[in-house]
This record gives structure tokens, C-alpha cells and sequence, in this order.
């Protein structure tokens, strides 16, 4: 038999090579010759790339053999992740390679901005000898904000902590055991601004964190803090940042990630008082070694059928037709999870009833945590990362399986207990031939709506006309109402409304619509596959 071929188009580590092993035809094209790739690509099983390789559409039907798009890196800008779902290809990369990168990185900027030393170096290169212009700050006895307390920031903190300074962190989805044990306080994103001497930002990019830092977060920092970016563009308003700059709000800013790469007309390139790199945070031998491998190794299960932990649009591995439609619910349930979180996790069952029990269903845990942890994090999460990230964050994790099920053929529940006390539950379950995608519990109360990408919750004290109050302000706003579902478990007590919407809901809507209906709930979830 032919032996899988595998195209390698660009460089990549002799490590990488030697990782994927002798049982592939392995073969190499410049991936940026748009010609030479999609005639090369027709024989491929799988191919590895980086970041200069375009992966889109065109290349993907291009090539009817291929089963694994690996990218060798932690970004997914150059592969078409939805064309190669359509067309069955599995789209893996390498989300842990780079964080001792990022993390060194970013105290790199810190000791720059604090010492000014790329400036001192210009000056001096220039034949200028300028002592006192650049005479910087120590970071012994500062106070050092992190905001996302992830895997990166917790590299972070051990690194800085031998620097004599405190670091103080915001994360909502840490519990504080986790935090003490890293040696952090945990305070409010107000109070870390108004308290930092340095302030680093490691947040997903989500709508929500999209320009979370702006003017109002830049006016409550002290005149001579300064603020580094090494995760995402568009996380800080650059229009915003370039202002308090500009006026002396704040001291000075370290950038290596920025909303438009590269920044050529950005003002903040010209200012005196910017640290700019070009998206380094994993440009480093080992960073790129470590992708290399790890795809490799990802490669290698691929081919051979074997689960793949970094899959990022499907769940590979020998897993039984009959458990495999439940991996999509169940990452969808533990999003709705999230979304309705009030407070970090502490602990998360997950409940398997029914049919589903004969079966291995390992991989719904993974799914689960996978679902929670997606938009509340900045690594990229995966099935083999998802564990550790609720390691890391001290959240106990148990996967009950149950023969037993009265309603449903088979029902998933997610139960988890929070941090300020509370109890969180959301369950779903696979109805009808087409196995639909439904919610069909959330706290105790049933209800059954297929899952959609955009839900509101509302909790509120049962009494006529509630449901025309939201139903008309909705529809003033030109938000459409797709479905909804209501329970209660007593007549006056309260009610359980759930609604699907077309679009995503105004903040200003929902907060009008809380206070006139009273609700103790109102949370708007959103759900992208």
C-alpha cells in the first residue's frame, strides 16, 4: 500500500519531520506559490503550514484526499475552518506552543517601558549621550495588574513575582483559591486600574472584550502606569490609547499586537512614549519548534484515526457513531453554562442518563469543558488543554453516568457550583431523527428549545402580562423572537422565560427591559459554533 502522503508548505523544524515519523510519503511546496500548492494539494492527505500558506476554500476543494489541515501555530487567520468542516477535514494547530513566548514577551515590554531602553538604545546609536533623559523606575515594590489570569498570565506572575513586586489580577472565571496559590489578589477591573504601576492584558477576543480598555478604563489609571497588549488586537481602543498618550493620562504603552497588521498609518507608532514589536509573542526557535512537533504528533493521530486533543472543528479518535452527535450538544451546553454564570467555577459534573452509559462517553467531559471554558479564557481551548485549564483554576471535575432516564432517551447535564455560593445547571439532549440540538433544562426547570446561536434568560416573579412587556420592548428594538419557552413550579412563584432571537440584543435593551419586569435574571447568551 501508498503510504499517506503529508505536504509540508513552508519551513518547518527537522524536529518536525522527524516527529512525523517514517510511515508517510512526505513531500514539500512553497505554499505561498498559489499554483505549485493546489497542484501539489490534489495528492495530500494532510498538509502543514504556517502562517504565510492560504488554506481557503478554492485550495480545500482542490484537494479531495485531504483529512488534516495542521497549523503549525497558534492562529487561524489563513485556514478556512467552515469550508474545511463542510468538506470533512479535521483543523488542528498548536494552542500551548507559544506561551513561555508570550509570557517572556510581555516582561520584556514591562522591563522596556520601566527602563525606557529602546529609546536609550537609539539615542546612543545615534552617538547621543543622554543619561538623564531615560531615567526609568524600578519594579521592586510595584504593583504589577494582570487582567486574565490564564496559563500566560500565570507565567507571567512567576516571573515577575522575582522581581520583589505585588501582582494583583482581574479574571471573573478564577476562583480565589487558585489565586492565592499563583500568590495573587484578585480585585475588580476598576480597582486594578486605579492600583497598578504596570498593567498587561491577556483576555480573549470576544465581542465582549473587544475595546475593553478605553477612555474610561485609561482615566481611572494613575498619570504614571503603563499598559502592555501581547494577546490580541483591538482588546485596547487604539484611538483611545493614543489620546491618554498624547495628553499624559497615562505613562506609556508596550504593543506588540495591534486591530490592523501592520499598523503603517497608526499614530501610535510615532509616539515617544510606545514600545511597538511585530507580532512576536511567538517568534522564538522553541515556540516554533514546540508548534512543529505538536502538529506532527497531531498529524499522526489523524491519519490513523485516533482521537486528535487539538482538533479545533471536530472530535477526532474512535469514538462510537452514537456518542459522536452528543460532542457538538455538550460544548454548546457548557457556552450556555458560561453565559449564565454568575461567578468563577468551583465544580462541574457531568451527567450522562440513559442510553448513552454503554457506550465510552470520556470524551463529553472534555467536550464540557471544552464549552465552559471557550469564550471565558485567552489561550485557544481544546480537548487536551480544557482539563488543565480547570486544574489550574482549582475546579473539581466529575463525569456520572446514569442508566436511568425518565424523559429522554438520553439527557446531558452540567451542574456546577460557584463561587459565591450558587448552584448552576443546564441540561440538553438529542430529540428525533435529525437529532436536534435541544435545551431542555436550565436550574431545575424543564423546558425544551432547540439550541440557536442567541437566547435570552429571564428569571422574574410570575404575573400577567410580563410576556407583552419584553415581547413589545423586543420588538421596538427590531429584535425578532424566534421561539420561546416558559416554566414555573408554582403559579405566582417564579417563572423560567427563555427566548431565541434572531440578532444580538442592545445592553441598553436588556437593562430597560430588567428593571421594568423586575427580573432577578436577565442574561443574554450567545452560542457560535
Amino acid at each position: 500500500m501508498s503510504k499517506p502522503v503529508v505536504l509540508i508548505a513552508e519551513e518547518l523544524s527537522p524536529a518536525t519531520v522527524d516527529a512525523l515519523g517514517p510511515d508517510f510519503d512526505i513531500r514539500s511546496v512553497d505554499g505561498t506559490d498559489r499554483t505549485a500548492l493546489l497542484s501539489a494539494i490534489a495528492d495530500a492527505n494532510a498538509i502543514l503550514v504556517r502562517s504565510a500558506t492560504k488554506v481557503d476554500a478554492e485550495a480545500i476543494a482542490a484537494a479531495p484526499k485531504l483529512r488534516v489541515i495542521a497549523r503549525a501555530g497558534v492562529g487561524l487567520d489563513n485556514v478556512d475552518i467552515k469550508a474545511a468542516t463542510t468538506a470533512g477535514v479535521m483543523v488542528v494547530n498548536a494552542p500551548t506552543s507559544n506561551i513561555i513566548s508570550a509570557a517572556e514577551l510581555t516582561v520584556g515590554h514591562i522591563l522596556s517601558l520601566a527602563r525606557h531602553i529602546p529609546a536609550a538604545h537609539a539615542a546612543l546609536a545615534q552617538g547621543e549621550w543622554k543619561r538623564s533623559a531615560y531615567t526609568g523606575t524600578e519594579l521592586y515594590e510595584k504593583t504589577v495588574g494582570i487582567i486574565g489570569l490564564g496559563r500566560i498570565g500565570a507565567l507571567i506572575t512567576a516571573r515577575l513575582q522575582a522581581f520583589g513586586v505585588e501582582v494583583i489580577a482581574y479574571d471573573p472565571y478564577i476562583t480565589s483559591a487558585r489565586a492565592q496559590q499563583l500568590g495573587v489578589q484578585t480585585v475588580s477591573l476598576d480597582e486594578l486600574l486605579e492600583r497598578s504601576d504596570f498593567i498587561t492584558i491577556h483576555m480573549p477576543k470576544t465581542p465582549e472584550t473587544v475595546g475593553m480598555i478605553g477612555a474610561e478604563q485609561f482615566a481611572k489609571m494613575k498619570p504614571s502606569a503603563y499598559i502592555v497588549n501581547v494577546a490580541r488586537g483591538g482588546l485596547i481602543d487604539e484611538d483611545a490609547l493614543h489620546d491618554a498618550l498624547v495628553a499624559g493620562t497615562i505613562a506609556g504603552a508596550g504593543l506588540d499586537v495591534f486591530v490592523s497588521e501592520p499598523p503603517r498609518e497608526s499614530p501610535l507608532l510615532g509616539l515617544p512614549n510606545v514600545i511597538v514589536t511585530p507580532h512576536l509573542g511567538a517568534s522564538t526557535d522553541e515556540a516554533q519548534e514546540k508548534a512543529g512537533v505538536s502538529v506532527a504528533k497531531s498529524v499522526r493521530l489523524a491519519l490513523s484515526g485516533e482521537l486528535v486533543p487539538d482538533a479545533v472543528n471536530v472530535a477526532g479518535g474512535v469514538i462510537d457513531p452514537y456518542v459522536r452527535p452528543g460532542i457538538p450538544l455538550v460544548e454548546k451546553l457548557g457556552l450556555l453554562f458560561s453565559g449564565l454564570a454568575t461567578g468563577a467555577l468551583t465544580s462541574l459534573d457531568v451527567e450522562v442518563r440513559g442510553e448513552l452509559v454503554d457506550y465510552d462517553v470520556s470524551v463529553l467531559k472534555l467536550a464540557a469543558l471544552k464549552g465552559v471554558f471557550t469564550n471565558v479564557v485567552s489561550e485557544t481551548v481544546s480537548y487536551v488543554n480544557a482539563p488543565l485549564l480547570a486544574e489550574q483554576r482549582g475546579i473539581a471535575v466529575r463525569l456520572i453516568t446514569e442508566a436511568d432516564s425518565p424523559e429522554y432517551r438520553n439527557v446531558i447535564t452540567l451542574r456546577g457550583a460557584l463561587a459565591d455560593g450558587r448552584q448552576l445547571s443546564v441540561s440538553g439532549t438529542l430529540t428525533g431523527p435529525k437529532q436536534i440540538e435541544k435545551l431542555v433544562g436550565i436550574n431545575g426547570y424543564e423546558i425544551e428549545v432547540p439550541i440557536a446561536e442567541h437566547h435570552i434568560v429571564m428569571l422574574y416573579t410570575d404575573r400577567p402580562g410580563i410576556v407583552a412587556v419584553y415581547g413589545s420592548r423586543f420588538g421596538e428594538a427590531g429584535i425578532n423572537i424566534a421561539g420561546m419557552a416558559i416554566a414555573r413550579r408554582e403559579a405566582g412563584g417564579q417563572a423560567l422565560s427563555i427566548l431565541t432571537v434572531d440578532s444580538p440584543v442592545p445592553a441598553e435593551v436588556l437593562d430597560a427591559v430588567r428593571e421594568e419586569i423586575a427580573a432577578d435574571v436577565m442574561v443574554e447568551v450567545d452560542i457560535t459554533e
